[in-house]
């Protein structure tokens, strides 16, 4: 099966991280997010990936080449400009032959089960199969209602909890298309794949099935670093760095003094945490520097970026990678 990512964002919620990589690049433990989705794809069977690119496709291009780094056939489409999830998924699928295609959100952390998913897309002859989640406020997201046979029967954008009642399933980022999907989609235009194309399919072959596994998507500190915790501490199916130890991801080729001390937290290749310091919940990218006696907790530090020693870093607070912070004082 052939699977089309969509990796075209701006990632803007995650700035300044992402002044210097796109969103899908950033990682998580010791290897970038969409090296983690990849392998993730082809445990499931999926034998080629078109990258649907946007903002710094040169980032991804050049980490994963042909795809002989993850076993994949690997192609790359660049929207000319910003298209929305319809439009990129259309545009990427206009490059291959009419086929079946599995879609995946580019920033969305799972271990759901894509066999199933398509199973049940094949038992319904569907049109279009929705992977849902389930969430414990359905007030924040639009919640997808679904009928006895898993057909789709109404989308409820941010219900109040009286309107959501029992429901608690959203779109989790992740389906399985027929070919006729993409002749809703006009061309070279903007268009939504859940406002615009999603609600012309419901009672013409649209299903959803929920699943309860691992969900987060990353689009925000919060969760980006949670994304990190839960890998740490083995949360997650089909990440399992032998460096995992009691919650917490120490690369080996970071540099940590034994009388740092690294809590529930993750730090990475070339990073280094002196003597005294204090890391709790908190990422160290790369190349970047705690010095002596810094407390960090909830914090993440930037791509080579420095913490001078003694400095006070608040609760909470992102560092910017050394490159962005060096263009921003040339601006």
């Amino acid at each position: 099966m052939h699977a089309i990512i969509l990796v075209g964002g701006r990632g803007t919620r995650l700035q300044p991280l992402t002044d210097t990589r796109p969103k899908p690049m950033l990682p998580i433990l010791d290897r970038p997010f969409l090296e983690h989705q990849l392998r993730y794809l082809k445990s499931h069977g999926v034998t080629g990936v078109t990258f649907a690119c946007g903002f710094m496709p040169g980032e991804i291009t050049s980490y994963f080449g042909e795809g002989d780094r993850v076993g994949l056939r690997l192609n790359y489409v660049i929207e000319p400009e910003p298209l929305d999830t319809a439009g990129a998924i259309a545009f990427a699928a206009r490059t291959l032959e009419p086929q079946r295609l599995l879609v995946c959100n580019g920033d969305v952390l799972t271990d759901l089960d894509v066999d199933q998913l398509v199973a049940a897309h094949e038992q319904y002859e569907a049109t279009a199969t929705i992977a849902l989640t389930p969430v414990e406020d359905p007030t924040r997201y639009g919640l997808v209602r679904t009928g006895a046979r898993d057909e789709v029967l109404a989308f409820l954008e941010k219900p109040t909890l009286e309107e959501a009642g029992d429901d608690r399933y959203i779109n989790a980022g992740t389906y399985v298309l027929e070919p006729s999907v993409f002749e809703l989609v006009p061309e070279g235009v903007r268009c939504n794949i859940e406002r615009e194309v999603f609600p012309q399919l419901v009672g013409k072959g649209l299903h959803a099935i929920g699943f309860d596994g691992y969900w987060n998507d990353i689009g925000t500190f919060e969760s980006y670093r949670r994304a990190n915790a839960d890998a740490a501490a083995g949360r997650i199916a089909g990440i399992t760095p032998t460096e995992r130890v009691d919650g917490r991801f120490i690369h080996p080729d970071a540099k940590v003094a034994s009388g740092a001390e690294v809590t529930r937290s993750v730090v990475l290749a070339g990073a280094v945490v002196e003597d005294g310091a204090e890391v709790i919940d908190s990422i160290v990218l790369e190349r970047a520097h705690v010095g002596r006696e810094v407390v960090l907790e909830d914090v993440i530090v930037g791509e080579g970026a420095k913490v001078e020693a003694g400095e006070r870093v608040e609760r909470g607070a992102v560092v910017a990678p050394a490159a962005a912070a060096a263009a921003n004082a040339t601006t």
